[in-house]
């Protein structure tokens, strides 16, 4: 297995430079094993290149490989580990496990074998780590990876450190967090378009101008691999997957009508509920439930988003709604920390709390007047008033 540590120098010359600083800081590397899962195309590759390029180097306590390398192939996780201890190497570094056969019952085997050894691995969102073979609850850290928040773009395109806050900062403080962003020479609304249509996935950095042509590639590549690999969906099935995300990124925010759906695109109802949670898992679609009601695994949902505004762009370049914009924008921002709901009152309700009515900058406080903890979150404003918070604000959570 001497072409190992070959693989391994291999990425480390390829590496890109850092932009998810925090969840760089974030990250406990201490811990025996951690988990890192996130959608295609957010950066776990380069996350975990750019830990080893600032902890180690070219160290030879440290090894990084990929289990989609060719070479790879029929080379068991165990196998690497033993070579990998055998060699004194204290850190094994492995990118999209999910292609190796029995990843859980040997990342077990190897946490028990080697305890000097720690292990640092990325997956597809699609894998759920806690349902594998072998119990990895107690031994396994996860930490779910997203793509770009708005304020991370800004830190790239403007060379800026910029504060993250959180939703009660942004509800209490938002006026004095916009003029402290403004004084830094930050112009939001400026970047915010773009961010809408290329800032999500962090390989826009790479050929801007071939991103939407990446991006239907990932989501090409999500369906017809992820999805038939790892939930063992039929490939017969996949044209059918692309129909309904084509009918999705066409509707308004959409308010399901499963029958109906299911009979547009031949599959049956709890088929069809199946396969918008994979979807959902994929961080394709973001999907919504009622404000009160019950999680099901085959519940209906209230409303359907694509997962990212950077999705509706591609998929629908020349007509894109406005409104759905705004709230797939505010959705993803907001439910990669938040539970977020729909209600009857509002758009969307927040941890049970706060309710938002998403809109314009003629949006007025009719549906959400008098409310306890109603806010209006409002576009195409640089700073807002009262109750009236800038959507571009929502995208510095993160």
């Amino acid at each position: 297995m001497d072409f190992l540590p070959l693989i391994h120098q291999q990425y480390l010359r390829n590496l890109k430079s850092s932009f998810k600083r925090d969840l760089l800081e974030q990250i406990d590397w201490n811990n025996r094993m951690i988990g890192v899962t996130g959608a295609r195309g957010v950066g776990k590759t380069t996350l975990l290149l750019q830990y080893i390029s600032q902890a180690f180097g070219y160290s030879d306590d440290v090894l990084y490989l990929t289990m989609d390398h060719i070479h790879l192939s029929g080379v068991s996780l165990l196998e690497i580990a033993t070579y990998h201890t055998g060699k004194g190497g204290t850190h094994l570094f492995i990118d999209e496990i999910h292609k190796s056969r029995n990843w859980s019952s040997e990342l077990k085997t190897i946490y028990d074998l080697y305890p000097e050894l720690k292990i640092i691995f990325t997956s597809s969102s699609i894998l759920e780590i806690y349902k594998g073979q072998a119990d990895l609850s107690r031994r396994v850290i996860l930490y779910d990876m997203n793509g770009l928040s708005f304020r991370e773009f800004l830190q790239i395109e403007e060379g800026i450190k910029l504060e993250h806050y959180t939703l009660k900062d942004v509800i209490a403080h938002h006026q004095d967090i916009t003029h402290s962003i403004l004084n830094k020479g930050i112009k939001p609304l400026k970047y915010f378009k773009n961010y809408l249509n290329y800032g999500y996935y962090p390989f826009y950095l790479e050929n801007q101008s071939a991103y939407p042509i990446k991006l239907l590639n990932l989501i090409n590549l999500t369906l017809e691999i992820d999805l038939v690999s790892i939930k063992n969906v039929d490939p017969v099935s996949i044209p059918k997957l692309k129909k309904l995300i084509n009918l999705l990124a066409s509707s308004v925010p959409f308010q399901p009508n499963i029958s109906k759906l299911a009979g547009s695109i031949e599959i049956t109802r709890n088929t069809l509920l199946q396969y918008l949670q994979y979807l959902a898992q994929a961080k394709i679609l973001n999907l919504l439930q009622d404000s009160g009601s019950s999680y099901s695994y085959i519940a209906k949902p209230e409303k359907v988003l694509l997962h990212n505004p950077n999705l509706m762009s591609c998929l629908q370049p020349n007509s894109v709604n406005l409104g759905s914009m705004r709230e797939t924008f505010f959705v993803n921002a907001i439910s990669a920390l938040y539970q977020i709901n729909t209600t009857s009152q509002g758009d969307f309700v927040v941890e049970d709390k706060y309710r938002f009515e998403v809109g314009g900058a003629n949006k007025t406080n009719k549906q959400i007047a008098g409310l306890e903890d109603s806010y209006l979150v409002v576009d195409d404003i640089e700073i807002g008033s009262r109750n009236k918070i800038p959507l571009w604000l929502f995208g510095f959570f993160g």
